[in-house]
C-alpha cells in the first residue's frame, strides 16, 4: 500500500502527523515518534500568553534601586523562551529525518511575530500558527475578531518564506466564507481543522472551577469531519484534520471526507508511541480489503459534492432520526 503524502512541498511517508503537545517537546521524544512511524511532528507550541505572563511577573519585581534591571529582566525572559525553542528546532532537525514544524500559539499580532524568522533560520520546515480565538470579548464584533486572523498571518508572512499553516477555531458565524477568504490571501499553505480549547468544568462539591478532560475521545471527531467534508472540494489548500482521531478508522474517515492528512495526539498519550504502527496497519488492511493502492484513490470520495447524501453534512436537526428510528441507551441507532 502506498501511504505517501505530499504536504507543504514535503514528502511524508504516511498521513500521520503528531500534533503540537508534550509528545513533541524534546528531541528524545521526537526520535521515538519517528522510530514508531510518525511521518512528521509539530513541535510543542511556543505560547505568546506564556511569554507575556512571564514578562509580567518580572515587572512585579522590585527594581527601584536598579531601574535598568527592569528592561533587562523583560528582555531576558523573552529571549530565553525564544532561544529554548530555537534550540529544540535545531536539535530536532539534526536528530531526525522527518519534517519538523514549529508552532506558535497566539492571540494577537504584536511584536512576537518578528521571531518567526528565527524559526526559519533554525531550520523549521514550516510554521503552524495556532490562533486561539474565543469570541468572548463583548467589545469586538465578529468581523473584528476575524480580522485578527488576517493581521497575524500578514505580519508573520512578511518575516518568513517557509510554508505557513493555520490551525484555527471553528468559532465563526460564517466559517466557510472565512476559510475561503483566508485561502485567497495567498499567504497560507494549509489549514488544520480545528484547535482544541481548554474547557472549564465546575466541581460542585469544592465550588471550584476545574479543567475538563484534556484528552479527546473518538466522539470528538465529528466537528472536523463535517467541515473537512464541506470544504475539501472547494478550498484549494490542503486540509489537515485533528481532534478525535484515535485509530485507523478515524484516519480513513477523514481522508474519505477529503483530508490530506491528520494530526493525532490523545491516542498516542493513551496507547503509547507504538500505537502509530497499529493505526498504519489498520489503514493498510482496509485499503487492501477495498482494493485501493494509494490514499488518493479514496481521498474525498465522500466529501459533500461527491457524496450521494451530501445534505447530511449540513443537517443539524435530528427530528428525522428521532421520529423514524429508536435510539439505544449508548446513543446509537437501532
Amino acid at each position: 500500500m502506498d501511504l505517501l503524502v505530499k504536504y507543504l512541498g514535503l514528502d511524508l511517508k504516511n498521513p500521520i502527523i503528531i500534533g503540537s503537545s508534550g509528545l513533541t517537546n524534546s528531541v528524545k521524544r521526537i526520535q521515538e515518534l519517528e522510530k514508531n512511524g510518525a511521518a512528521a511532528v509539530v513541535l510543542k507550541s511556543l505560547f505568546e500568553e506564556q511569554i507575556l505572563m512571564e514578562m509580567g511577573e518580572s515587572e512585579n519585581q522590585d527594581y527601584h534601586d536598579y531601574p535598568e534591571a527592569h528592561d533587562y529582566a523583560r528582555y531576558y525572559t523573552k529571549e530565553k523562551s525564544i532561544n529554548d525553542y530555537l534550540n529544540l528546532i535545531k536539535e530536532a532537525k539534526e536528530s531526525v529525518n522527518i519534517p519538523v514544524i514549529a508552532s506558535i500559539n497566539c492571540i494577537s499580532s504584536i511584536e512576537w511575530v518578528s521571531f518567526a524568522k528565527n524559526f526559519e533560520q533554525a531550520g523549521a520546515d514550516a510554521i503552524e500558527l495556532n490562533i486561539s480565538l474565543l469570541p468572548s470579548n463583548f467589545e469586538l464584533s465578529g468581523s473584528e475578531n476575524e480580522k485578527i486572523y488576517f493581521d497575524i498571518i500578514e505580519k508573520v508572512k512578511q518575516n518568513v518564506t517557509i510554508p505557513l499553516v493555520l490551525k484555527m477555531s471553528y468559532y465563526s458565524a460564517g466559517l466557510a466564507n472565512l476559510i475561503q477568504k483566508l485561502s485567497w490571501t495567498q499567504q497560507l499553505d494549509a489549514f488544520v481543522l480545528f484547535n482544541r480549547f481548554y474547557n472549564p468544568d465546575i466541581d460542585i462539591n469544592k465550588k471550584e472551577i476545574t479543567s475538563s478532560s484534556v484528552l479527546s475521545t473518538p466522539n470528538d471527531i465529528f466537528t472536523s469531519l463535517r467541515w473537512i467534508a464541506l470544504l475539501s472540494d472547494t478550498i484549494e489548500l490542503p486540509l489537515i484534520a485533528t481532534t478525535g482521531i484515535h485509530d485507523g478508522e478515524g484516519v480513513i474517515k477523514q481522508i474519505l471526507a477529503g483530508a490530506l492528512a491528520v494530526q493525532i495526539v490523545s491516542s498516542i498519550y493513551k496507547n503509547g508511541n507504538s500505537y502509530i504502527s497499529v493505526i498504519l496497519e489498520e489503514i493498510k488492511k482496509w485499503m487492501k480489503q477495498n482494493n485501493y493502492s494509494k490514499l488518493a484513490d479514496f481521498r474525498g470520495l465522500l466529501n459533500q459534492k461527491k457524496s450521494d447524501n451530501s445534505s447530511n453534512y449540513e443537517r443539524i436537526q435530528f427530528m428525522k432520526y428521532f421520529s423514524e428510528k429508536n435510539i439505544r441507551s449508548d446513543g446509537e441507532m437501532e
